[in-house]
């Protein structure tokens, strides 16, 4: 199981379709897609599972931990909060697993990114804010 899997099972639940799909990117290139159809079909799956208020959920979880975390804008307080390591080693390879081209060298740009990214994920694999 992949970092961005791991992360998704323990927002969503190990059962449920996002956290067991491999992430393709939005701008993942067409032969990605192509070699994997499955893949590329996945998010449509996901969003026919039942709707996981995620906000709700990551702000529970918040609630219980001492240390003030800011999952909101931050990938690493989202990393900390759901217990998975937020080292630049492991954001590393969540940017690679999630088709990050930027320099990886430039953190600042690429947890910004990597936030950006899980977040829109979030969405399109049934995840909903709640209002």
């Amino acid at each position: 199981m992949g970092l961005f899997a791991n992360l998704m099972g323990k927002i969503f639940g190990e059962d449920h379709p996002a956290a067991t799909t491999p992430p393709v990117a939005a701008d993942a290139p067409a032969e990605v897609a192509a070699a994997a159809p499955e893949v590329a079909a996945a998010p449509a799956a996901a969003v026919a599972a039942a709707p996981v208020d995620y906000e709700a959920v990551l702000d529970a979880m918040n609630e219980k931990v001492s240390e003030e975390l800011d999952w909101r804008s931050s990938i690493v307080d989202l990393m900390k909060l759901v217990g998975m390591d937020s080292s630049l080693t492991a954001r590393k390879e969540l940017a690679k697993e999630l088709h990050y081209t930027g320099d990886t060298s430039d953190s600042a740009t690429m947890n910004v990114w990597l936030h950006q990214q899980v977040m829109a994920k979030f969405a399109a694999s049934g995840g909903k804010m709640s209002a």
